[in-house]
């Protein structure tokens, strides 16, 4: 049942029907106009009445939006059919060869090493959905256009992210400048501390946003901070700020988060997250808690 009906009246050639009694139990429906579809449509529910005043059809009974859904899903499962038709159609005739790229029953199974531009890209594909158990993504073949359009950056990341390659570049670094700065810069994060200026402090308990990402901070030390020695850290702290603690947010705490309306247009040492920084955030934190389910049991 739709609550907002299109206008489509039927041929000018029909004639009008009598008015319906709004009393009468029925349901409401609407769709662009097709004469096949209306054809269809008539046939499904030979008592139904075109209504001028609403620019809808009704549909007389009790059972009358159930009945109008059940159609309206048949209508879109036929047309994923069609879709998934031509997908395939599309890529059996210019397919793309891929060792990161096989093809299932129902579309296309992509398997290859974890990056995270691989899981952005594949999230911009429409009906893409992760399978866990098999630890693959699913893209239909309706989808296959998109996933073209995406290709070249998913094989590229998922290369650059073989454990060969990787261990390539770890190589190439090792004993180099860019190694030291990288473990400083890791062990700087594990410390789990934020410099914050004395005179705006974050709210305690509450995900706010930092270039870290969303965090929950959790206590001011009120150590003043050095920027002299966590400059390369924090470039824009300094001497008047303090230290503040943070831990990861939980999803039930991202999820009755409110979100902002806008980022700031100045820069700041926290802000509050918008619904475009609180949705990775909130998938993050759904696939930390199903990770710690998993290791319970």
């Amino acid at each position: 049942m739709i609550d907002e009906p299109q206008q489509t009246a039927p041929e000018e050639s029909e004639t009008s029907p009598a008015p319906v009694d709004d009393d009468l139990p029925g349901g409401v429906v609407s769709f662009p106009y097709d004469r096949m579809t209306v054809d269809q449509f008539r046939h499904r529910f030979p008592r139904a009445r075109w209504r001028y005043d609403i620019k809808a059809w009704w549909v007389p009974g009790k059972t009358a939006s159930r009945r109008i859904g059940r159609w309206l899903a048949e209508l879109e499962a036929e047309a994923d059919a069609h879709a998934d038709a031509r997908g395939r159609d599309a890529f059996d005739f210019d397919p793309i060869v891929s060792p990161y790229l096989d093809i299932g029953r129902a579309g296309f199974q992509i398997r290859t090493p974890y990056s995270r531009t691989v899981v952005e890209e594949l999230r911009d594909i429409r009906f893409s959905r992760w399978d866990g158990d098999l630890r693959l993504w699913h893209v239909p073949f309706r989808s296959f256009e998109e996933l073209r359009s995406h290709w070249p950056a998913i094989e590229a990341a998922a290369r650059r992210s073989e454990p060969a390659e990787r261990a390539r570049r770890a190589e190439e670094r090792k004993g180099t400048e860019d190694e030291l700065k990288s473990k400083m810069r890791s062990a700087e994060r594990r410390k789990r501390r934020y410099p914050l200026p004395a005179d705006d402090l974050p709210p305690l308990g509450m995900p706010v946003a930092i270039s870290y990402g969303i965090v929950v901070f959790t206590d001011i030390t009120g150590e003043v901070v050095d920027p002299d020695l966590v400059t390369d850290f924090y470039p824009g702290a300094s001497q008047d700020d303090v230290w503040g603690l943070w831990r990861a947010p939980m999803l039930d705490e991202l999820l009755s988060t409110w979100p902002a309306k806008a980022a700031p247009e100045t820069r700041r040492c926290w802000w509050l997250p918008t619904i475009e920084e609180l949705r990775p955030a909130r998938r993050a934190a759904r696939a930390r808690e199903s990770t710690d389910t998993v290791r319970k049991r």
